[in-house]
């Protein structure tokens, strides 16, 4: 008799209109406890999060359904399931990233709303059907899936480093496909999976290399070491990246690939006007290694076609800008924002950006218009500075939903922002310059004070009030100049975490331990309770 008093004592104490009103949309932010949802070391959920209706029927149906799906008609599309399965069956990093790639999505869009988990949400859709293109195309080419025998396709195939942009080859692009090596194998996978790359690392160092170098060119040299790259190409064209240690990557793929490569370093000391004439001459070089190795000569019609549809996307990422550093009407979050915009800078102008940035447009538009607030909890505005890591690229995501962190802008979201001129050849070549100096890490990370200290006028432009300083412990570069940031921050009053990595190997600084740094900062410094408690502490060292 006293349980069944008891329950109906528990009953009676139930607010049902508000479990109503929680049930139709959604527990409101700071009564979510995300963090019951993960199961204990894994980071995966033990039930699918309940966002109300609307958005979770949208997450299923427009999201997981819809990627599913879509996911297996690009495989069909492009070369069909027994040429993916070989792929999966000869390199491991393909079936440890694909089958983790909505996992990714979760992590990546955890907690949002309305038109914020839209916006975002088509830009991780793109970024997935652009990658299943890329590895369908290199395994459609290569020589270790037919064979060892070179067919059409392995002729009609450029490869590249990851950071040799794609519009190196707009002038090529209606005779032929140009398909960064790493950017799939390397960088990609450690989004969606932390484990991928930490084998080939380890395969570096097994044969001699010192711990210290980048990680990030330790795992490309170990994807040689292991013969983990396709062979899908006849030529390659490498670039230094940001630093000596890509240099070397390049030796080791030249010894691997053995075939003709040309390298295409781009300075990082640019200002100067005879280095920057030396990058366009770079640039030529470049061309006409291509025009010698494949027999077809510059087209400089394709390259007008191609820099100016690339020009409708670095116009629009402006438009986003804007709305983003004026206005609380920005649907995108950090991670999905940095992504994209670093993925479709370095692999070149392709039609599913721009029907991506179209139906983003659409929403975009209709926060201005109608006055979303897309991120309402945001107590602070937050740029992230330096090299990200590509383990915890997510982070940004947990640090609003727990501390309300908005993370506006990434330093890597502000590369290539060049539009590329076509009214004469040596306008387009000196804009091409100008971009490919532009890229990932090469400028405002080992690029010059000057560059690395645009930091204080981006701050100004998206009126940041906080400032998180990823600090790759492997980068030469970066740690240099770490003691002038500490200066400036403290000359200038501005609240700066800095958030130690190394960048692809999760082993040196754990996602748990980066968590913590934060938590410590927003306690200790800031006098700040948590907008989620139940996402300070939590345990995903067996997580993806």
């Amino acid at each position: 008799m006293s349980k069944l008093t008891e329950k109906i004592k528990t009953l009676k104490s139930i607010d049902y209109k508000k479990a109503a009103k929680d049930f139709w949309y959604g527990k409101p932010h700071g009564e979510r406890r995300l963090g019951d949802l993960y199961e204990d070391k894994t980071g995966l959920y033990k039930h699918r999060e309940w966002r109300g209706v609307k958005d979770t029927m949208y997450y299923f149906n427009n999201i997981w359904l819809y990627n599913y799906a879509h996911m297996v008609t690009d495989i069909m599309k492009y070369g069909g399931p027994v040429l993916f399965a070989k792929g999966v069956w000869r390199y491991r990093w393909v079936g440890q990233s694909y089958l983790c790639v909505m996992h990714w999505f979760d992590r990546g869009l955890e907690g949002m709303r309305g038109e914020a988990l839209q916006a975002s949400a088509w830009h991780y859709r793109a970024m997935v059907s652009e990658t299943i293109r890329q590895f369908m195309r290199m395994f459609a080419a290569d020589t270790k899936l037919h064979n060892g025998e070179k067919n059409e396709l392995w002729y009609k195939t450029f490869a590249h480093n990851e950071t040799v942009s794609g519009s190196i080859f707009y002038p090529w692009r209606d005779k032929f496909d140009d398909v960064p090596l790493e950017m799939v194998p390397y960088f990609v996978t450690c989004h969606v999976n932390s484990d991928t790359v930490l084998n080939y690392i380890d395969a570096i160092q097994s044969v001699g290399l010192p711990a210290d170098p980048c990680p990030m060119c330790q795992a490309e040299s170990g994807l040689g070491i292991l013969d983990d790259y396709p062979d899908y190409s006849p030529l390659m064209i490498t670039s230094n990246e940001a630093c000596d240690g890509s240099v070397a990557t390049s030796i080791i793929q030249d010894w691997f690939l053995n075939r003709p490569l040309y390298a295409m370093p781009q300075p990082m000391r640019f200002d100067d006007p005879l280095v920057h004439e030396h990058t366009m001459r770079e640039i030529e070089g470049a061309w006409k290694f291509i025009e010698e190795q494949t027999g077809v000569p510059f087209d400089w019609e394709q390259y007008c076609k191609y820099a100016e549809r690339a020009n409708e996307l670095t116009r629009f990422e402006r438009e986003k800008w804007d709305v983003d550093a004026n206005t609380p009407y920005y649907p995108i979050n950090g991670v999905a924002q940095a992504l994209y915009r670093i993925y479709y800078s370095q692999d070149g102008d392709r039609q599913i950006w721009h029907d991506t940035d179209k139906k983003v447009r659409k929403i975009l538009e209709k926060c201005v218009d109608e006055k979303i607030e897309t991120f309402p909890k945001t107590r602070h505005r937050a740029i992230a500075w330096s090299c990200a890591p590509l383990y915890y690229s997510h982070w940004c995501t947990w640090a609003y939903n727990c501390w309300g962190i908005n993370t506006v802008i990434n330093m890597d979201s502000l590369m290539f922002n060049q539009l590329l001129r076509t009214d004469t050849y040596e306008h387009a070549l000196d804009d091409l310059a100008r971009y490919n100096e532009l890229a990932p890490m090469r400028s405002m990370a080992v690029g010059g004070q000057e560059h690395i200290f645009q930091l204080w006028d981006y701050m100004e432009k998206f009126h940041c009030d906080m400032v998180i300083m990823y600090d790759q412990l492997q980068c030469k570069g970066m740690q240099g100049i770490k003691g002038m940031f500490e200066d400036e921050f403290r000359a200038r009053n501005i609240h700066a975490i800095w958030m130690p990595h190394a960048l692809p190997d999760k082993r040196t600084v754990s996602r748990m331990e980066i968590r913590r740094i934060i938590n410590d900062y927003m306690t200790t410094v800031m006098h700040e309770e948590p907008l989620d408690p139940s996402l300070l502490d939590f345990d995903d060292s067996m997580g993806w």
